[in-house]
């Protein structure tokens, strides 16, 4: 039986999603959890994609295949939620066909990174970037336009190799605020390694220094020698919101 869940937290003490040795991640807790459910049988799961260390999640999605034919689900939520630590639950879990797979069935996902400006906060500081100073909203929107689109994006990432030549299509940017918060969501097929900090690192930087937004054009460019950007957000703003299938 495949089994299809969504699961979010707060990723702020995890070495991200990915489980690696001598690190502690989410895909590692949610896996021991449901191997004490299913009487210590190892369990793999297999995300819909990689989130990095400190980043957060709203519905990361995954699935498991378990050797059985019937299960309570709603058991199954309430067991692992009772297991989990409590920066980790599980939202949902139901069952799938056994092609369904959570990474290669998956239309778009959607980010959205948290800004906030000027102000220190005890309660935002592990969720959004304390920026120092005001950032022009009306610039910013511009920058990450350029952004938007099919585009090779091997300066935006820190991937050595990549079997899309690190071509990826974004679907579409939006800021908004709210006082003294603003919010960037990204839709896009993919995102690569710190794809999305460095793109707003890079956007937030041009504001910043009040530079030309059509230097992103050129970094964009993709005849141009790879020089991966400097300027990366931090990854305590970024959450991946939702997987679109």
């Amino acid at each position: 039986m495949r089994l299809f869940g969504s699961a979010y937290y707060k990723g702020t003490r995890y070495s991200g999603w990915q489980k690696q040795p001598g690190a502690l991640t989410i895909q590692d807790t949610i896996e021991s959890c449901l191997s004490r459910f299913f009487g210590n049988t190892p369990i793999s799961i297999y995300g819909a994609g990689r989130t990095d260390a400190g980043v957060h999640a709203f519905s990361q999605k995954f699935h498991f295949d378990v050797d059985v034919t019937e299960i309570d689900l709603d058991r199954l939520i309430y067991s692992l939620n009772k297991m989990l630590p409590e920066d980790i639950k599980i939202d949902d879990i139901e069952e799938v066909e056994p092609s369904f797979h959570s990474r290669y069935s998956a239309k778009a996902k959607v980010y959205t990174y948290c800004i906030l400006e000027e102000s220190k906060d005890p309660f935002l500081y592990e969720t959004s970037w304390l920026h120092p100073d005001k950032i022009d909203t009306d610039k910013l929107q511009e920058c990450l336009t350029h952004f938007i689109g099919v585009h090779n994006f091997k300066n935006f990432t820190s991937k050595e190799e990549d079997e899309d030549n690190f071509v990826r299509e974004i679907y579409g940017i939006d800021v908004s605020r709210q006082s003294d918060l603003i919010y960037i969501t990204f839709k896009g097929q993919g995102f690569m390694r710190y794809m999305i900090r460095l793109i707003v690192g890079t956007a937030v930087h041009i504001c910043d220094k009040d530079l030309d937004p059509f230097i992103i054009e050129e970094l964009l460019d993709e005849n141009a020698p790879r020089e991966v950007v400097s300027y990366k957000a931090p990854a305590c703003g970024l959450t991946l919101v939702d997987v679109e299938y």
